[in-house]
């Protein structure tokens, strides 16, 4: 928990949901306990989405779709969004609440591995005004370079889940020993994206910790 119990129970009281689907798969991904972006964070992304009206979202990390679908829902433009996910059970979940949601053609889902796919994704010339970094955390410093150099000038670079439940600001001696390789990997990659120099970082207390970067 990053901020007062209490107060984060009353600021998503005053969360008024995301329509009657997309409240539906995130209560069937929380009784599969799969992980999906937090009440804040969604209003968060709501919020950016508002501003930015990206054209071309790249998600990394689809888990069951509910943040695309989000995404795709939520931005009051129209866009398209290509999303990555490497573990295949999710992968047809995903497919289906496409479906559900009507958004089979406006929603790509590339299958694989991150750190394969982006690459590629760079070998063919394509850009990218919005990117969500929501894969697993220990990868986030190998995918930077290849995001950034995608993401096209003035596009905004969303990363979750950076603050570790708090235990980022904790040193590596305090965190229990099979989480030390992330914890450090993750303050390698604040440090980066805030003393990135094409890049202008905030790091706010939203959801697990989300890091709002702008190319210049």
């Amino acid at each position: 928990m990053i901020l007062d119990e209490r107060l984060l129970t009353y600021l998503n009281s005053l969360d008024t949901g995301n329509g009657e689907l997309l409240d539906q798969i995130e209560k069937e991904a929380l009784a599969n306990d799969v992980p999906i972006i937090r009440k804040d964070m969604q209003s968060f992304l709501k919020f950016l989405l508002a501003v930015k009206k990206p054209q071309r979202i790249l998600e990394v990390g689809c888990a069951v779709g509910f943040s695309a679908i989000l995404m795709a829902q939520w931005n009051p433009v129209e866009c398209t969004v290509t999303t990555i996910e490497n573990w295949e059970p999710r992968i047809p979940v995903a497919r289906e609440n496409f479906r559900r949601a009507g958004r089979e053609k406006q929603i790509t889902l590339l299958e694989g591995d991150a750190g394969e796919i982006l690459p590629q994704l760079l070998s063919e010339g394509k850009q990218y005004d919005w990117i969500f970094m929501d894969a697993a955390k220990g990868q986030y410093p190998a995918l930077l370079p290849a995001a950034v150099k995608m993401l096209s000038d003035g596009g905004v670079l969303v990363s979750d889940n950076v603050l570790f439940d708090g235990d980022i600001i904790e040193s590596r001696f305090v965190v229990t020993r099979r989480n030390r390789t992330i914890h450090k990997r993750m303050r390698d990659y604040l440090y980066t994206l805030t003393h990135h120099e094409q890049l202008v970082t905030t790091v706010l207390p939203v959801g697990d910790g989300a890091a709002v970067s702008v190319k210049m």
